[in-house]
């Protein structure tokens, strides 16, 4: 079984392009806190190459910078090709299958977020959207309380609820 989960920050603005049948591919490094400290007392990180394809890869370059983090799901591959001078070198990578946006570079909680999301992923915040025009009708308020027109307070039995 090959499958890889990582939680980390970009270390730079993921890198786009295009393959010749135009299939989207973008590229970036992960850098991932370890969970111990060295000899010194301070805590190292790995450094990680990360590949995303089609969609996905357009909406990393699009919603994702340096120093946002987020969650990989994916597996490592390992490719190897010959250099300018011919002597074969050894790439290893992660190939994300899914990219979870935990938060954007200049959140609040970054300082917190990474161990926030280990215990409880909806802690994170979520990453900004743009999704056009609200559905929402004219004149709605939405923190406004939709129960007002009920009085004071609302009676249920116990025979009444559901569970």
């Amino acid at each position: 079984m090959n499958k890889v989960f990582l939680i980390g920050r970009l270390t730079r603005d993921p890198e786009l392009r295009y393959t010749g049948s135009n299939t989207a591919v973008a590229t970036f490094s992960l850098a991932v806190n370890r969970n111990f400290t060295n000899a010194s007392g301070e805590r190292e990180a790995d450094f990680i190459n990360i590949v995303v394809w089609r969609k996905q890869a357009e909406n990393v370059k699009n919603y994702l910078s340096q120093g946002s983090q987020v969650a990989i799901d994916g597996r490592i591959q390992t490719r190897s090709y010959d250099d300018q001078n011919g002597q074969k070198r050894y790439i290893t990578e992660v190939v994300a299958d899914n990219v979870e946006f935990l938060s954007s570079k200049g959140s609040s909680n970054n300082m917190n977020a990474s161990s926030n999301a280990q215990t409880n992923s909806m802690s994170a915040e979520p990453t900004p959207y743009d999704f056009g025009p609200s559905n929402e009708p004219k004149g709605t308020d939405v923190d406004s309380n939709p129960f007002a027109d009920f009085g004071s307070s609302i009676e249920i039995s116990d025979d009444e609820l559901p569970f």
